[in-house]
């Protein structure tokens, strides 16, 4: 698989939002495992808020496009996570999404819709925020996993990741649910798909271990096999050190493999070579935005559209 080859998996550019006030969200706490208690304050804020400003001139000496935002509120405290309220697709399509927290609700921003219609070719944006006051909930590419290519919407079975809701945005989208259970080591169900798992161009990482139904655990692996990618098959601990919580990109000289030093530290040296065969890993360290229960791939919205000439 050649590195440089365009592929619609993998976006030239992303969006992502510059926390002033960062804080581990409370509200989100009783389904999201992940997150680590911290005490908000002015030097934790800070560390946040510099390692966005770190990643995204990470990203952009590889020449990938950043389109940065400013969060400056209080009351945002996972503003910094933005690929869970918006999504856009190939054809000029965009989502927006319907959140479980009330305090997440309040992360949608009108001026990022309309940077992307200024920026790029947009047709239409379909709205699913409507669908909150009926507990019908679907967390944008946090609660799917998308395979862009193959047209599967891979999805962990959650609060935050209702069928209806779930099966109406493939219906709008064109792609094809895959539904599937899964739990860490304690049982406690995963609250998003996107920390167990990543598809790339060439090869997919999937924290298998987790998904408590073996027939459809085979399923999901020989489906992503069909499409002609390499499985990186991640253990627990791997997940729990969000190893899954990566994005690729097409970056100026090739595809790369954005994602934690937490993560990279936590990979094994052939898990590092198969990746290596198709991307380059990029490692970002966001260590204190990971207390909030997500990592790169969470900071990352990726734009899958046409830009303006």
């Amino acid at each position: 698989m050649k590195r440089s080859s365009f592929s619609i998996q993998a976006p030239s550019a992303v969006v992502m939002v510059r926390p002033h006030h960062f804080t581990v969200n409370t509200e989100t706490a009783a389904d999201n495992r992940f997150q680590a208690p911290g005490d908000a304050g002015e030097d934790f804020a800070a560390a946040a808020r510099e390692e966005i400003t770190r990643a995204a001139q990470t990203l952009e000496s590889y020449g990938v496009t950043v389109h940065l935002f400013e969060d400056e509120g209080a009351e945002t405290p996972d503003s910094v996570l933005p690929n869970n309220w918006f999504s856009t697709h190939a054809g000029g399509h965009v989502a927006i999404y319907p959140m479980k927290a009330e305090s997440r609700r309040r992360e949608r921003r009108r001026d990022v819709i309309e940077m992307l219609k200024a920026r790029y070719r947009v047709q239409d944006v379909i709205d699913y925020s409507g669908l909150e006051p009926d507990g019908l909930f679907l967390e944008g590419t946090g609660a799917m996993v998308l395979d862009h290519i193959d047209r599967v919407a891979y999805a962990v079975r959650s609060d935050r990741t209702n069928p209806i809701a779930l099966e109406r945005f493939c219906t709008h989208f064109n792609f094809e649910p895959m539904v599937f259970d899964a739990c860490d080591d304690n049982g406690v169900p995963i609250y998003h798909t996107n920390v167990l798992m990543c598809i790339a161009t060439g090869f997919a990482m999937l924290g298998d271990a987790m998904m408590t139904d073996k027939d459809r655990r085979d399923e999901v692996i020989a489906r992503l096999e069909r499409s002609g990618r390499a499985i990186v098959r991640l253990t627990n601990r791997q997940i729990g050190q969000f190893a899954g919580n990566a994005l690729e990109l097409q970056a100026r000289e090739g595809r790369i493999l954005a994602l934690s030093t937490t993560a990279l530290a936590a990979l094994n040296a052939d898990q590092r070579a198969l990746i290596e065969e198709s991307a380059t890993i990029v490692p970002l360290d966001i260590h204190t935005v990971e207390r909030a229960g997500g990592s790169v791939r969470c900071t990352l919205a990726g734009v899958h559209l046409t830009p303006r000439k």
